[in-house]
């Protein structure tokens, strides 16, 4: 049954002087905020494989930041700001950043009341080298402050390259400030590897290789997964009933190997960030479709909670291994817009290292979820200890209560 839960009650007093505007100057020199067994006690971020289980699984996000806000200009010189969220044709992320010509993206328009369909030239001056790429953006579709664009370019280049060059990073709204130049070094995690993602998996941001090389050493199994953070994380929760707040869908991927390591190890999974518990999570349901619709399919956003569900974890994961394997794939690539709210079944994550989140949002909720309600206790200990909060901010290990 989908829960009846009012998003006010997940609300706290965040002012802006405690928004971290910008990163400390070393990343593991943060606070971090240990919560277990109810209690709540205080380290630095650098001592973090201390606080760690030996012999168990850590799992990261590895996917890459893209620079995806680009600015344009109209003939009459009205600038429209174009943010791409994903792509369209071709639709798979690698195609689309390998096109050398023309590609399609979904994209958030601002500005999108001034754009009546005409093309758009890349805002840049016309001795930049730049120029020379001769970039346009045209009006395919549009449903409200989002549309369709295609992207036209020149000169060969891939359009992963485009956006490298034209491109800036889409740092959250609420720092309120442009893009600098620290942003395109720290809204990034130092194992960043595969472009998808509109934000940045945020509890990454803290690592150096001085801590993963630490936890490894401990015989804790560093593992990766690869889900693109899209836009709609900045969304706040509009509606006082969550049950009407709907979902974005973000793509994921999980390799064969992983799957297999998580059904027979038995060890502790300690998971990076939300985005990593999303895609930890999802796993169980997409299993569910591999059991009763024979392949796998996108993990809708009330899915836990619609119904009983009879399989065991094993059985889940069991389903979507031999759907790989007979089919010759070594990943799993689907999507999820599952939401995580007071009162689901966590099946997979044991631990989670995650940043201060905003209020009355879905993150709190996944939060709240996963220490049995007890989210305040956290929240009031960080805003009395002065704890910076968000995404520049400090960091949290939690362990799952039940």
């Amino acid at each position: 049954m989908i829960p009846e839960l009012h998003i006010e009650d997940y609300n706290y007093p965040l002012t802006d002087d405690r928004i971290a505007k910008y990163p400390l100057e070393q990343r593991d020199m943060s606070k971090l905020l240990l919560y277990k067994d109810g209690a709540v006690s205080e380290y630095v971020f650098s001592q973090i494989p201390d606080l760690l289980p030996s012999d168990s699984i850590m799992v990261i996000n590895d996917t890459r930041v893209v620079p995806a806000r680009l600015h344009f200009l109209r003939e009459s010189g009205a600038r429209i700001e174009i943010f791409c969220l994903e792509p369209v044709d071709p639709a798979e992320y690698v195609s689309s950043f390998a096109c050398t010509e023309t590609c399609c993206w979904k994209c958030v328009i601002g500005n999108s009341k001034r754009w009546k369909g005409d093309i758009l030239h890349f805002d840049c001056p016309p001795e930049a080298a730049i120029s020379v790429m001769h970039l346009t953006a045209e009006l395919v579709e549009k449903d409200g402050q989002t549309g369709i664009v295609r992207f036209r370019w020149e000169g060969g280049e891939s359009f992963s390259k485009v956006l490298e060059l034209c491109g800036e990073v889409p740092i959250p709204p609420y720092l309120n400030r442009e893009t600098q130049d620290i942003d395109l070094e720290r809204y990034q995690t130092v194992y960043a590897k595969y472009r998808g993602s509109v934000a940045a998996p945020t509890a990454g941001l803290h690592f150096t290789k001085v801590e993963l090389d630490k936890i490894k050493a401990k015989s804790i199994d560093l593992e990766q997964v690869c889900l693109h953070v899209g836009a709609g994380t900045f969304l706040p929760v509009k509606s006082s009933l969550v049950s009407e707040h709907p979902m974005h869908r973000e793509p994921f991927s999980v390799s064969l190997q992983l799957l297999e390591k998580l059904r027979n190890s038995g060890k502790k999974v300690i998971a990076v960030g939300t985005t990593s518990v999303r895609t930890l999570e999802s796993l169980y349901y997409v299993g569910v479709s591999c059991i009763e619709q024979g392949r796998p399919e996108d993990v809708k956003q009330w899915a836990p909670y619609e119904r009983e569900y009879p399989y065991t974890l094993s059985e889940s994961l069991d389903a979507i291994i031999k759907y790989l394997k007979d089919n010759n794939l070594n990943e799993l690539k689907i999507g999820t817009k599952i939401i995580i709210v007071p009162g689901f079944n966590f099946r997979i994550v044991d631990m989670m290292v995650t940043n201060f989140h905003q209020p009355e949002s879905t993150l709190i909720l996944l939060v709240s979820a996963f220490v049995a309600g007890d989210w305040k206790t956290i929240y009031n200990y960080a805003l009395a200890h002065e704890f910076r909060f968000l995404s520049y901010g400090d960091s949290s290990l939690l362990y799952k209560r039940v």
